[in-house]
């Protein structure tokens, strides 16, 4: 089976992007279900990498549908051991503006009807999160964007709502007073399952509006979102192709080993179908 140690999870907009070589597009089955769309395996500044789009072609899945289970699975059993989001994200700070990029380091939920673990149904697992992100991922991301001249923050809080919908002023508000400083509806969930897969994990947020907030700016709306991000994909593209050839394999990092002393229950007690069903992200320490 082709594989790839390298994912990224974006828009088309990543995957057609000058420099890409598409070998494969890859159907793959998971216990949880089919993945947002077919993973793109390819090349890019000489690295090989699996692309897949999070809300499939033509962002057809909003983000509460999105099988983020089966899309980190996916890319685990395709040899993925590196993980960099794309989003669009709504800024929370003035000094935010729209067209930053945000590398952000801690997340807080707010979501309500989303899988959040592959640990479920016979096995618990407790695996730690104070540190949500790769941190060696995270500062070569934000090394990378400074490089091509985008400005950058480097870190930042990012509270993941449920959506579809945009937030309620009032909502906005009140994120602010705990002083978050992005806002969006994914990436909390696909890092929290990355950890639990000891896969490195870290996003681009790619600022679109100031959310709702914003006493002079307009509220956001799809049609502003849509214009920013336009043209803040180029910025990511081009933070991706900075970043890759620089990238190390991360043997060591601690990312990799966040299951090592994490399951709780005796491995006597596991079933066979649990083990066989987790067998890519947990086969290591069951064996």
């Amino acid at each position: 089976m082709t594989q790839a140690r390298i994912g990224i999870i974006g828009g088309s907009g990543l995957y057609q992007m000058e420099g890409v070589e598409i070998t494969e597009e890859k159907e793959v089955a998971t216990p949880f279900g089919e993945p947002s769309d077919r993973v793109h395996l390819g090349r890019l500044a000489g690295r090989d990498v699996a692309f897949l789009p999070r809300h499939g072609r033509g962002h057809t899945t909003p983000p509460h549908q999105i099988n983020y289970r089966a899309n980190i699975y996916a890319l685990k059993t395709l040899g993925v051991e590196t993980i960099i989001s794309i989003s669009a994200v709504g800024s929370m700070r003035e000094d935010i503006h729209p067209g930053d990029l945000v590398i952000v380091d801690q997340f807080v939920d707010r979501t309500k009807v989303r899988h959040q673990t592959f640990f479920e149904d016979g096995i618990a697992v407790h695996v730690g999160f104070a540190h949500p992100v790769c941190d060696r991922l995270r500062q070569g991301l934000a090394s990378a964007a400074r490089q091509i001249g985008a400005t950058v923050h480097d870190g930042g809080t990012y509270v993941c709502i449920e959506g579809p919908m945009f937030s309620s002023k009032a909502e906005s508000n009140i994120y602010r007073q705990w002083g978050v400083d992005v806002i969006g509806m994914t990436n909390y969930t696909e890092a929290k399952l990355a950890r639990e897969a000891e896969i490195c994990y870290a996003t681009i947020a790619l600022a679109t509006d100031y959310d709702c907030w914003h006493e002079t700016e307009e509220h956001v709306d799809v049609a502003g979102v849509i214009k920013i991000l336009q043209e803040n994909v180029s910025k990511a593209q081009m933070t991706i192709r900075e970043v890759l050839p620089k990238l190390d394999d991360g043997d060591g990092c601690s990312c990799r080993s966040s299951l090592e002393h994490a399951i709780l229950t005796p491995r006597n007690q596991i079933a066979d179908d649990v083990k066989n069903r987790l067998k890519p992200i947990v086969g290591k320490y069951l064996a």
